[in-house]
């Protein structure tokens, strides 16, 4: 497998939904495996279903594909666009006698369905119209589907990359439907017909598509076309063991941007749902197509823990430059509609990159070091009452006193002012000169070290804030 440099794999989301975590999962292993064996990825919007299928969700998941970076070598291709394709296949399997007219109608199908429940047995199509004449139809005006001919006798039995050897028992699979009454063809077999078509040689999905997998390999068989190797993904559940839902954090992968996500990060996650490389957590998006390996692909299902995620985050933002971090940074600050000066001799850089340690996301990142690019705090009722009180004026009084007068305004110069304010007033405790302080500048008593806070903001930034406090 890993001399195959003519390996072809496809993305194939159907746009009646947003991109969420497990699709996106799937097209990175898919876009890792074909990127590490230099092959082709092909992105193919299976939009069959006209009813649930918008172009706005097809625009979402290009967008979320774009966003995270994983960019497509062929499509994005659209079933509704091959349908003259999908016929000319259905009427193969007709002519050559390996499909036939189904006339039965819902009602009917419905009733022999619970009829086999009640007696035990699986609800499965009956064969009733099996074996009429497959030339019925082209006269009379009686609705009908086309049903595909399945073998009836024998084990099916393949191999999957990830799952091993998997054994279906033919008896089991019925005649499917693989065109409606309105002439539209169906899931399973447009799959087939395209994977076909577009020289697919590897099936990568989810491993909720395992039950199709029966089904498309008869009509590989039917078809007379090669049979790609398959591999079936474990499922993502919730830190609960539930199916992941909203509630876990599936929402729209593009809506991770807006939650202050780097890509490079969501990538580094979702490779690591299923699949590892030794004890390494972190990689680059180099890194995962450099040692990306289906076989080691577990089988267990994976759990999305939305902390961990965050953690991943937390350490690609640190591995940014200061002058990355602020860029990537500066939409959520404007979105909180504040103005950036980027003139002011790197004041903004300084101000956002002081937050760093703190903050898990670019969107976090933004709201903690938002207090330096105020005019006025966003103050903190309790921490004013506790801080701002008489004995906490008299002491931030002393204070700009103090700093009015500094010639020379950096860490060092201002730490020293502090010492001589606290033994002057006879604070045992730093924190009890530091804290009206930090209220006074930030608006909370939290912040990075309250000296490297003064310096950032500036002598004449400090003396106006401690003025607003003084009168608030």
């Amino acid at each position: 497998m890993k001399n195959n440099n003519r390996v072809r794999v496809r993305f194939a989301p159907s746009p009646t939904g947003h991109l969420h975590i497990g699709g996106a999962r799937t097209a990175l292993f898919n876009y890792l495996f074909a990127r590490n064996l230099k092959g082709t990825f092909i992105l193919r919007i299976e939009d069959t279903d006209r009813e649930r299928s918008t172009q706005e969700y097809t625009d979402f998941i290009l967008k979320g594909m774009e966003w995270l970076g994983m960019e497509w070598d062929e499509g994005p291709f659209h079933q509704t666009e091959r349908m003259d394709i999908y016929r000319e296949h259905v009427e193969k399997l007709l002519k050559e006698g390996k499909a036939y007219r189904c006339y039965c109608l819902p009602e009917e199908l419905e009733t022999r369905r619970k009829a086999l429940l009640a007696a035990g047995k699986k609800p499965k199509y009956d064969g009733k119209c099996r074996t009429m004449d497959s030339g019925l139809g082209t006269e009379d005006q009686k609705p009908y589907c086309i049903r595909f001919k399945a073998p009836q006798e024998g084990n099916l039995t393949f191999n999957d990359i990830c799952r091993g050897e998997i054994t279906f028992n033919r008896e089991e699979l019925d005649d499917m439907i693989i065109a409606r009454t309105d002439g539209s063809p169906t899931y399973n077999f447009t799959v087939v017909v395209d994977d076909v078509t577009m020289k697919i040689t590897h099936v990568i999905r989810g491993d909720d598509h395992l039950n199709n997998t029966p089904r498309q390999i008869q009509l590989y068989e039917a078809l007379n076309y090669p049979i790609p190797h398959f591999a079936h993904l474990p499922m993502i559940l919730g830190p609960d063991k539930q199916k992941l839902s909203k509630r876990h954090g599936a929402v729209s992968v593009i809506e991770y941007k807006t939650y202050g996500f780097l890509p490079e990060a969501m990538l580094n996650y979702l490779a690591r749902l299923g699949w590892s490389h030794g004890d390494q957590e972190i990689f680059t998006k180099e890194e995962l197509v450099q040692f990306f390996d289906l076989n080691v692909v577990g089988k267990s299902p994976s759990v999305f823990d939305i902390e961990k995620c965050k953690w991943v985050n937390h350490q690609h933002m640190m591995k940014l430059t200061h002058a990355e971090l602020f860029h990537a940074t500066k939409p959520y600050l404007e979105e909180m509609g504040l103005e950036i000066d980027l003139e002011a001799n790197g004041f903004a850089v300084k101000a956002v990159c002081s937050e760093r340690e703190r903050a898990k996301t670019l969107k976090e990142l933004a709201e903690i070091s938002a207090f330096y690019f105020r005019e006025e705090p966003v103050w903190d009722e309790k921490a004013v009452e506790k801080w701002l009180n008489d004995e906490g004026k008299q002491r931030l009084n002393a204070l700009k006193d103090s700093f009015a007068n500094l010639k020379i305004w950096d860490e060092a110069s201002i730490q020293t002012a502090f010492k001589e304010i606290q033994e002057k007033l006879g604070i045992k405790k730093m924190v009890d000169l530091a804290q009206p302080c930090r209220v006074a500048l930030t608006g909370t008593t939290t912040s990075p070290g309250i000296f490297e806070v003064l310096a950032i903001l500036g002598k004449e930034k400090v003396l106006k804030r401690f003025d607003r406090a003084l009168a608030f």
